[in-house]
């Protein structure tokens, strides 16, 4: 068998696209002969991603919109929440693919096939004495060989064993566009519990670009997807009821299911290198994965260029932040505790930079403790004890 590329992508979704990115931004991957497979063209603008940092990233041209604040409700503690030295940010779905797509046109070494990739091939046991090839197979049977596959896809449902939790960040969000002006794009909702908790977690978020158009999203933490409609009569009820808001139009929609799950996906398969959600970069105590996305993206990129091995696992910081995670999901799955109390617990009692650092898993030990500190010592402690012997 003989390699055709240097590197496959296989997913363009923010992972592979962020990694190929990275790639495109850095002279040594000039040369370098690279294949992206993926079965969607990516012309939609079919989701938001949402992130907070300190500092420009690779991704600031793309930066729709920016904010200093947020706004926090719930029927315990409501604040309008100043985050510096972060920056809230924004990029919208199409401009990021197209931002990337722009890039591939530039770029002789990049070809982009629009297909199905079946599935992995794992060359562990193929080749005597080394394992310095990967490769995919195709709907069609083709099978393409490179040094690395990197795949953000997910093959099989994700399946979790008896001690791991298997939540669901599921959400609808409609982009409006109102009559008069009623928002302040200057700050953001991060999160309403002013809806019903019937289900569990559940909130509202809501992104204004401008005085009269804003992104509102219902969003739940739970275990199981509602039916379709649910979501529509929530969302119409929260316009109405909450925000006051009767006379608006629709202008784009965008619905998806993030997995917020325990469970430890593997980093790698031979010299298949697991990327995005397949390669567990969802913080599995919100959903939030942008920035998990940039960071092992670009950790990949530096160990490629040294040479270095890139099955590497969680860094200390993210393996703590495992654990946290472990025991809110935990306390949610068991019901000990509502999930609405738990975040108006964290953000009344805590700098919201240091709770965004926390979700962040970039916290010191200090920070750690005055957040363990903000909800119950009698429901967290005896979870976290249960989870920390699992994970031993």
């Amino acid at each position: 068998m003989n390699k055709q590329y240097d590197y496959i992508i296989a997913g363009a979704g923010c992972a592979g696209m962020s990694l190929l990115m990275r790639m495109m931004s850095d002279p040594f991957f000039a040369s370098k002969k690279i294949l992206v497979v993926d079965a969607d063209e990516k012309q939609q603008n079919d989701r938001t991603w949402c992130f907070w940092e300190t500092a420009p990233d690779l991704f600031e041209p793309i930066v729709h919109h920016k904010r200093k604040k947020l706004d926090f409700y719930s029927n315990h503690f409501s604040s309008e929440l100043s985050i510096e030295p972060y920056t809230y940010k924004m990029i919208k779905g199409i401009d990021f693919y197209n931002h990337v797509k722009t890039n591939i046109a530039a770029s002789p070494n990049i070809e982009w096939r629009k297909t199905t990739v079946k599935k992995l091939v794992d060359t562990t046991f193929e080749i005597v004495a080394t394992n310095e090839i990967a490769g995919i197979e195709l709907a069609d049977g083709e099978i393409i060989y490179a040094d690395y596959v990197f795949s953000s896809i997910l093959f099989e449902p994700i399946k979790t064993a008896a001690h791991e939790y298997h939540f669901l960040q599921h959400f609808k969000g409609w982009e409006i566009k109102t009559a008069t002006d009623c928002f302040d794009s200057s700050k953001a909702i991060f999160m309403d519990f002013r809806v019903s908790q019937e289900h569990g977690t559940t909130f509202m978020y809501v992104l204004p670009t401008s005085a009269n158009t804003a992104l509102v999203e219902y969003t739940l933490f739970t275990e199981q997807l509602l039916e379709d409609n649910a979501y529509n009569e929530a969302l119409k009820k929260y316009i109405g009821e909450t925000l006051q808001i009767a006379d608006y139009e629709i202008l784009d929609e965008e619905k998806g299911v993030i997995p917020m799950t325990t469970k430890q996906f593997p980093y790698a398969k031979g010299n298949n290198i697991f990327i995005g959600i397949a390669g567990g970069q969802a913080k599995a105590s919100s959903g939030y994965a942008f920035k998990f996305i940039q960071k092992r993206t670009a950790a990949l990129i530096d160990a490629i260029k040294k040479g270095k091995d890139l099955s590497f696992g969680k860094s200390l910081k993210d393996s703590k932040g495992h654990l946290y995670d472990a025991v809110l999901l935990h306390v949610l799955h068991f019901q000990k505790m509502q999930g609405n109390e738990i975040f108006a617990s964290i953000f009344k009692k805590n700098k919201a930079s240091n709770v965004l650092a926390f979700l962040d898993n970039e916290s010191s030990i200090l920070t750690d403790l005055k957040i363990m500190n903000s909800v119950p010592t009698g429901i967290f402690l005896p979870a976290a004890l249960r989870e920390m012997k699992q994970l031993m």
